[in-house]
């Protein structure tokens, strides 16, 4: 299952991201995992428990070697600066699963405190009014384009704050998107926002509370959202450690907590995979795509780049 974390910032989406997936990895047997950092702030891996000196290898620095190995050997995509960040799979492209031996995740990935972790990496000092992070984050859309995973499997991203992830069609590549939402009318604001975005692309989102103090927090949050909200994080000494740079075991995290994860993974795993939609909607955004500016860019239609005949699925991985 993809999985996206949003939410306003501010909000614990990164610290409820570290949170799942260290709640996953502590599982026996542990699932196929994967973690991306997605977020511009790139604290993912500092909420993980990452050591001072480890080291990430960025996705956002090597779009052209991502775009190389997915292409393959796609007859309709002539090379590496003809992909662009939607361009979906074909016959020919290299799918990759969760935690398949690639040579992408090879090179980019990296596992901190049990979790496999990627990452965009920041916005750099070069980029300053020259680029927008959108260009680093389109290296995490194409991969889950060319993504292929199953039940029991979980792709996790970290993604950038507010609405920002609507600046493509990044926004639908989740089976759950879990907005973390705290009992303040600021965030509740995101929430709306977020919702009347994603109403024609069916969205699956539930709204996980942050920062939940009392009664009145949750009353707070139900009046908003409604059937949306699925759970909630209450007070935990155990988050506030961490944000001191103390890492625990996630085995020690207050039981309402945790049952809070549960809760979460129980969510995920009732969820069926649509093959046809998500690749129906690759499509979709890479025509917009197309058509609003990367034609004029590749001296093309790259609507040329759709392989009418293909869908993504468990069986075109094992094909």
């Amino acid at each position: 299952m993809k999985i996206a974390f949003v939410g306003k910032g501010g909000s614990g989406k990164t610290t409820l991201a570290s949170l799942f997936l260290r709640h996953l990895a502590a599982e026996t047997p542990t699932p196929p995992l994967l973690g991306i950092d997605a977020d511009i702030n790139q604290h993912l891996a500092a909420a993980l428990g990452a050591a001072d000196d480890h080291t990430q290898p960025t996705l956002g620095e090597h779009l052209t070697a991502i775009k190389d190995h997915l292409r393959g050997d796609n007859p309709l995509v002539h090379s590496a600066a003809d992909m662009i960040k939607t361009t979906p799979p074909g016959r020919g492209s290299r799918l990759i699963g969760i935690d398949d031996d690639n040579p992408l995740y090879a090179r980019f990935v990296r596992r901190v405190d049990g979790v496999r972790l990627a990452a965009t990496g920041p916005f750099a000092e070069s980029d300053l009014g020259v680029s927008c992070y959108h260009s680093k984050v389109g290296a995490v859309e194409l991969l889950l384009n060319h993504m292929v995973d199953g039940a029991g499997e979980y792709a996790v991203v970290d993604m950038t704050a507010g609405a920002d992830s609507f600046a493509s069609g990044l926004f639908t590549r989740f089976d759950v998107t879990f907005l973390v939402c705290e009992p303040t009318l600021r965030s509740v604001g995101v929430y709306r926002q977020y919702l009347d975005y994603a109403r024609d692309f069916d969205v699956r989102v539930a709204v996980v509370g942050n920062k939940v103090i009392d009664a009145d927090d949750v009353a707070f949050l139900r009046q908003h959202v409604g059937a949306d909200l699925l759970t909630w994080i209450g007070r935990s000494d155990h988050v506030r450690a961490a944000e001191r740079g103390d890492i625990r075991p996630v085995e020690r995290l207050e039981p309402a907590n945790r049952e809070a994860l549960r809760a979460m993974r129980a969510l995920v795993d009732g969820v069926e995979q649509d093959w046809p939609k998500f690749h129906r909607q690759t499509v979709e955004f890479h025509l917009r795509n197309a058509s609003a500016w990367a034609n004029g860019r590749a001296g093309r239609d790259l609507a040329e780049q759709v392989d009418p005949g293909f869908v993504p699925g468990p069986v075109s991985l094992a094909g």
